[in-house]
């Protein structure tokens, strides 16, 4: 059984670097529509993750490698996303949806030691996968189409180590390999008065080949008052080393297409074409948090985090992103495992709240976004407080955007379920 979860990771892995994932048409600048955290836990919480020392024994943290202290069982985790958005603009009143289910994450981590534990994990970092289209008049009456299409992902894949110094201080540092193709195009067609398409097409395209790799070290500090039960956790992460290369190639030509589905070029000519690399894909990267709770009962966190604005070649021009801010706050509460004659008694429940300024800014906007979340632990039957395993599942609901200078206003609701196994793996049996 042992050998089939890891021959299914594996797996796993091939299908989720080759998936599409839809996305906003703000994904149209940069590397994408960035995805702050996709495992369940802590998307369920707010995004709270700096400060969270899970109380039992079957969560890692990746987000934070050095909040692994009560980390003892080898867990799989497998999370898949459902994303619904709803797009709303004052240019010509404008509606539209968009839904995307794709796999989020999956994860493998195991104990090497009473104080050493580790992790590997898989997911898409950012992505692109939209089409959009406007008109302008043109000066003799005619029409111009603008068409707008963006493809690609970007993966991550992370390898975490903790260590835990003593009762209340414990150190993490993750390794993070970025890695993906990104594609735009934007083309300009004419039509004349009569409704007659001009001949030529005129198109801009931008492609990325990105491979990037940093470090993010994790620091912990958690007291425990063993007469109440009360903790007081602080944590901070860090992200930095940053090693880019990220190659643009920029083409600007003219041409017509020679099928109907308008995939081939023909008579093709270029009006200019480059290629620039790129050193400042990913910057520096901060977080913060605070916590308090009661052992096996509740918990509660706020978190700040922050990322420093990166520059990236887009459409032939180089284009700045602001820094970001993200204000997190959220928790869990079990009522209380014990009781075993009431199921929900033993599910936990989890809740959170955020704020971000983005890193667009569009004719003076800020694009930020803002949202709730809420998710629940459903224990399997063979569950205990000390081998935590069962059903994920969580919500979110949020804004992003504004309707100001015929921006876009969009509205989501991301649903998230996923698996959580653990057990007692690679240690020796006293007793045959």
């Amino acid at each position: 059984m042992k050998k089939i979860f890891v021959v299914s990771f594996i797996s796993v892995g091939y299908f989720l670097n080759a998936q599409s994932i839809s996305n906003s048409p703000y994904a149209t600048y940069g590397i994408g529509d960035v995805k702050y955290d996709n495992t369940i836990e802590t998307a369920s919480m707010g995004g709270i993750s700096t400060a969270y020392i899970s109380d039992f024994t079957s969560s890692f943290n990746f987000a934070n490698p050095a909040n692994n202290s009560n980390f003892e069982l080898t867990s799989i985790r497998l999370e898949a996303t459902n994303e619904n958005n709803y797009f709303k603009t004052n240019y010509n009143d404008t509606k539209s949806t968009k839904h995307s289910t794709y796999l989020s994450n999956i994860a493998l981590a195991f104990p090497l030691s009473p104080k050493v534990k580790m992790g590997l994990s898989y997911q898409p970092y950012s992505s692109k996968s939209y089409e959009l289209t406007n008109t302008d008049p043109a000066a003799d009456g005619g029409t111009y189409l603008n068409r707008f299409k963006g493809s690609g992902t970007l993966n991550t894949a992370q390898a975490a180590v903790s260590y835990k110094i003593n009762q209340n201080f414990a150190v993490g540092l993750r390794a993070n390999l970025y890695f993906g193709n990104l594609y735009d195009l934007n083309e300009l067609r004419y039509f004349d008065k009569e409704g007659v398409e001009a001949d030529y097409v005129n198109g801009y395209e931008t492609k990325n080949r990105i491979k990037n790799f940093n470090f993010t070290l994790g620091g912990s500090y958690q007291a425990l008052n063993t007469r109440t039960d009360r903790k007081l956790t602080i944590g901070a992460t860090a992200t930095f080393g940053n090693t880019s290369n990220m190659t643009t190639d920029y083409l600007n030509s003219t041409y017509k297409y020679a099928d109907a589905a308008r995939t081939v070029k023909a008579l093709e000519t270029v009006i200019e074409q480059k290629s620039t690399n790129s050193k400042n894909l990913l910057p520096l990267q901060a977080s913060f948090g605070v916590g308090y709770g009661s052992e096996n009962q509740w918990f509660v966190s706020g978190q700040l985090d922050y990322k420093k604005g990166e520059d990236i070649s887009y459409f032939g021009k180089t284009f700045d992103f602001q820094d970001t801010y993200r204000i997190s706050a959220g928790g869990w509460y079990l009522p209380n495992y014990n009781n075993f004659r009431s199921y929900f008694s033993r599910v936990i429940y989890r809740y959170g709240a955020f704020y971000e300024r983005g890193n667009l800014k569009i004719d003076g906007n800020s694009i930020n976004k803002f949202g709730i979340s809420a998710g629940v632990m459903l224990p399997f039957k063979t569950s205990s407080i000390t081998r935590m395993s069962g059903l994920e599942l969580g919500i979110e609901l949020g804004k992003r955007g504004t309707l100001k200078n015929n921006l876009i206003n969009q509205n989501f609701i991301n649903l998230r379920v996923g698996f959580n196994f653990a057990d007692r793996w690679f240690r020796k049996n006293l007793y045959n």
